[in-house]
């Protein structure tokens, strides 16, 4: 029986909102290098760009990921590691192939759900579903917030002292932005009087 020991240490939980932030910066960054190897004169994802994506995708979520503390770049942006769950360490490359062939998977094909489908066709929406589902299985893990690849790889994500912070500097920048807007509206009344 070859079952996996609970975990009895406290690491600081990641919210869904940033993962999926980090996933996306991951995501947008290998879709718009993978698209250089495709004709622009044909719409859709061609079998090279598939390719290169899967390619781009490991490398930037595997082998970064690895090497980097277990940061990708999506990772990093929002204060965020990858951990192994049973010893609390960074994982190791096999662990990491796993997490990221069925992530991955969900990726290309929403990137093909996304771009190979016609607007006024509803099956695009079919090749979300299994990103969809994947993520959504944090749902039914309240205490680790592990998605499926997460829990085939015995792998979950944490926050960390470690990255650029761009949520918090996109927050930060929102509220001066709110407050000169706020402070440009006061001058317009008080003049118009």
């Amino acid at each position: 029986m070859d079952t996996e020991p609970p975990v009895y240490k406290r690491f600081p939980r990641v919210g869904l909102g940033r993962r999926a932030a980090a996933f996306i910066v991951d995501y947008w960054v290998v879709s718009l290098l993978s698209s250089l190897a495709g004709d622009a004169n044909r719409p859709g994802i061609e079998l090279s760009q598939g390719i290169l994506f899967v390619i781009l995708w490991l490398g930037m979520r595997g082998i970064l990921a690895m090497v980097n503390q277990g940061q990708s770049l999506g990772r990093w942006a929002f204060d965020m590691k990858l951990i192994e769950t049973r010893f609390g360490r960074r994982p190791l490359l096999l662990d990491l192939a796993k997490r990221e062939a069925i992530a991955g998977l969900g990726a290309l094909l929403a990137a093909i759900g996304l771009t190979n489908v016609s607007p006024g066709d509803g099956t695009g929406i079919l090749f979300l579903l299994p990103l969809a589902i994947d993520c959504s299985a944090t749902l039914s893990d309240p205490m680790l917030q592990r998605t499926l690849h997460d829990r085939a790889a015995g792998t979950m994500v944490v926050a960390t002292r470690r990255g650029f912070s761009l949520d918090l500097k996109l927050k930060h920048g929102y509220f001066k932005l709110r407050q000169a807007i706020d402070r440009q509206l006061q001058n317009r009344g008080r003049g118009d009087r």
